[in-house]
C-alpha cells in the first residue's frame, strides 16, 4: 500500500461563549479567540492506492497547512502501514521544525486509521488489546463554589460514577477544603484524584500532598510545572501519595525515561495528543510497564479510549464533566457513552467516523 496524497483542510467556525474555565491563570474552553470571531482548525486527510482514507483532526488550521505544504508531501509514496518508519521520520523533521506537540502525531493518527481499516480491526486490538470495558472517572472543570461541586458530584454519583478528579482553583487552602468535602460526598470506597494543573511551588505541593494522603486520594497530578525534575524527585521522596506527571512535556518516551530514571514521578501520563499519536502513546505505556509503573491515559475522545482499552497499566478513562445537562447526557453519547461508570470502547475499525469530505471541502477556506 502507498500514500498517494496528503491534504489539509482549514475550516472556520464562529467562537461561542466558553462553557467552563480552569484555575486563574489558565485558559478555559476554546483557544482564546474572542467570542464572535472566527477560529480555524485543521483536518488532515491521507489517501492511499488501496482506496482507504485516513484522517486526523486538531491543531491550528494555518499552522498545520504550512506543515503539510512544506513537509508532509514528502511522505507520498510511503507505506502508511509502516507506522514505526513514518513516526521516526516525523521525529527527524521535529529536530529543526520543533512541531507543536499536538501536530506531531497527526500523520501517525491518520496512518493508524488506515491500518485499522485495512485490518478490519479496532485500533486498540492492533495496539495489543487488553479490555474494551474501561472504568471512567468524572473529571471536573473548575466551578466557583463548593455548592456547585457538591451538586455536580452528586449528579455524577446518580449516573453511576465511582471515581472523581478535582482540578485546582489555585487557592491551596480552598482546594484542601474541597478535597475533604469530596471524600465525604463520594464515600470511603471511591477513588479520588487531584489535578493541580502545574500551579504550585514545592512547598505548597508538599503541604497539599499530605492533605491528600490523609484523605487517601489515589494520586496527586502535576502539582508543579514540568521543568524542575529535582523538585519532583524531592516531592516523590517526601510523600506517600503517588505523583502523576509528565503530561505535557515534550520528548515522548525519551523524556519519560528521564523522569523515571530521576525518580521524579510514581505514575506517568500518556495520551495520543501529547505523545505523538498512537505510536508514541503506546511506547510510553510500555516504558512504564517495564518499570512496574502505571501509565494513566490523559484526556477523552475516540483516540484515547482506544489507548485505554489497549494497555493493562491504566486505571481509568477520563471523562470531563461540565454542567448538569452535559452530565445527564453522558449515557447517550453513542460509541463513547458512559453507562454506570464504564465506557465500552467501540469495536469499529478506524480512528473514528469518517468526516463528510464533500461538506468539509465546501466549508474549507484553504486546502493544501
Amino acid at each position: 500500500m502507498k500514500i498517494t496524497n496528503v491534504r489539509c483542510y482549514v475550516t472556520p467556525h464562529i467562537v461561542t461563549p466558553a462553557r467552563f474555565h480552569w484555575r486563574k491563570g489558565l485558559t478555559g474552553d476554546g483557544d482564546g479567540t474572542p467570542v464572535g470571531e472566527k477560529s480555524y482548525s485543521a483536518i488532515l486527510r491521507v489517501d492511499t492506492d488501496a482506496g482507504i482514507i485516513g484522517h486526523a483532526g486538531g491543531g491550528r488550521g494555518y499552522r498545520v497547512a504550512d506543515i503539510v505544504a512544506r513537509r508532509f508531501k514528502n511522505f507520498i509514496g510511503k507505506n502508511p502501514l509502516n507506522t514505526e518508519e513514518l513516526w521516526r521520520l516525523i521525529w527527524e523533521l521535529d529536530r529543526l521544525e520543533e512541531f507543536a506537540v499536538h501536530d506531531l502525531g497527526l500523520l501517525d493518527i491518520a496512518c493508524w486509521d488506515i491500518k485499522s481499516q485495512a485490518a478490519n480491526m479496532p485500533i486498540y486490538q492492533l495496539l495489543g488489546g487488553n479490555d474494551p470495558r474501561v472504568p471512567a472517572y468524572a473529571s471536573t472543570v473548575t466551578w466557583d463554589t463548593i455548592d456547585e461541586y457538591e451538586r455536580h458530584i452528586k449528579e455524577c454519583i446518580d449516573e453511576g460514577f465511582f471515581a472523581f478528579k478535582l482540578h485546582a482553583s489555585g487557592d491551596a487552602k480552598w482546594d484542601a477544603e474541597l478535597s475533604e468535602n469530596l471524600r465525604y460526598w463520594a464515600g470511603d470506597d471511591a477513588d479520588l484524584m487531584f489535578d493541580a494543573s502545574a500551579g504550585w511551588d514545592y512547598v505548597t505541593s508538599l503541604w497539599f500532598g499530605r492533605v491528600l494522603e490523609d484523605l487517601e486520594f489515589l494520586w496527586l497530578e502535576e502539582p508543579m510545572r514540568e521543568f524542575d525534575l529535582t523538585s519532583y524527585t524531592e516531592l516523590c521522596g517526601a510523600l506517600d501519595i503517588p505523583i502523576l506527571a509528565a503530561e505535557t512535556c515534550d520528548g515522548c518516551h525519551w523524556n519519560g525515561s528521564t523522569w523515571i530514571q530521576q525518580r521524579a514521578l510514581d505514575m506517568i501520563r500518556t495520551s495520543v495528543g501529547f505523545k505523538g499519536g498512537f505510536t508514541g502513546a503506546i511506547k510510553v505505556a510500555h516504558l512504564a510497564e517495564s518499570f512496574g509503573m502505571r501509565a494513566q491515559v490523559h484526556g477523552m475522545g475516540w483516540h484515547n479510549a482506544q489507548l485505554c482499552a489497549a494497555i493493562p497499566n491504566n486505571d481509568y478513562y477520563e471523562q470531563l464533566v461540565i454542567d448538569s445537562e452535559q452530565i445527564k447526557e453522558l449515557k447517550n453519547m453513542g460509541p463513547l457513552s458512559i453507562v454506570e461508570g464504564y465506557l465500552t470502547v467501540p469495536e469499529d475499525p478506524g480512528a473514528g467516523p469518517q468526516p463528510d469530505w464533500a461538506q468539509i471541502e465546501k466549508n474549507a477556506v484553504l486546502i493544501v
